[in-house]
């Protein structure tokens, strides 16, 4: 059934467009008016009245300087507008609805599975649970070093299958195709890279000091 805008909804979209995306506006729309109109609608509806976020393709363009910047919010709402936003403002140690407790877990975009372990440093908050399985075991993981599963799982976190490599190790292993999903095997692969990695310093070492 199609939407029949009223004043006080255009009034919304005409003092919410600028500087922000067509998903936040829509976002902000639906839970001031308890809606669940598109984004295409929201579209539509800003064309209609002529009026334009100043964004491009949702993100700012370089150097461009937010509408509203180092003004206060009254030379740019209305009060009535400013009454309204109100409602959707969260109050002092307010909890958001999609918070994660500590001890939380989630998947990334790569498969592998990442723990919560604080709260309040954004993407600090979160860690790879096999690094963080292996710290708490054995100690802290040193700079240029990975943490690597011997078959290939992800999701088996027995310390017997969570191994430590150089970074240019598993370079090397991924590179050769020593990955596989047996222990034993990915273990000699971890050798042949080792010895793989010995060698390729070595011959840099003697290069360079041919140079001298």
């Amino acid at each position: 059934m199609r939407h029949i805008y009223t004043d006080e909804e255009d009034l919304f979209l005409k003092e919410n467009v600028k500087g922000i995306s067509l998903k936040e506006l829509t976002r902000k729309f639906n839970k001031m008016f308890n809606l669940n109109l598109s984004e295409n609608a929201i579209a539509n509806r800003k064309n209609k009245l002529h009026i334009f976020s100043g964004i491009k393709g949702g993100q700012f363009k370089k150097g461009h300087i937010s509408f509203n910047k180092g003004k206060k919010q009254t030379e740019y709402m209305s009060l009535e507008a400013i009454e309204r936003t109100k409602a959707t403002r969260f109050k002092k140690g307010n909890i958001p609805c999609n918070h994660r407790k500590i001890g939380s877990e989630r998947i990334s975009k790569d498969g592998y599975i990442e723990i919560k372990i604080q709260d309040g440093k954004l993407n600090k908050n979160w860690i790879l649970k096999h690094r963080y399985i292996y710290e708490q075991n054995f100690g802290k993981i040193p700079d240029g070093y990975n943490v690597i599963f011997l078959d290939g799982n992800k999701q088996n976190f027995e310390l017997s299958n969570l191994k430590l490599v150089t970074k240019s190790e598993d370079l090397i292993m991924n590179k050769n195709k020593l990955f596989t999903k047996n222990k034993d095997l990915t273990s000699v692969g971890l050798n042949i890279a080792k010895v793989i990695d010995k060698t390729q310093k070595v011959r840099r070492i003697n290069v360079q000091s041919k140079n001298i």
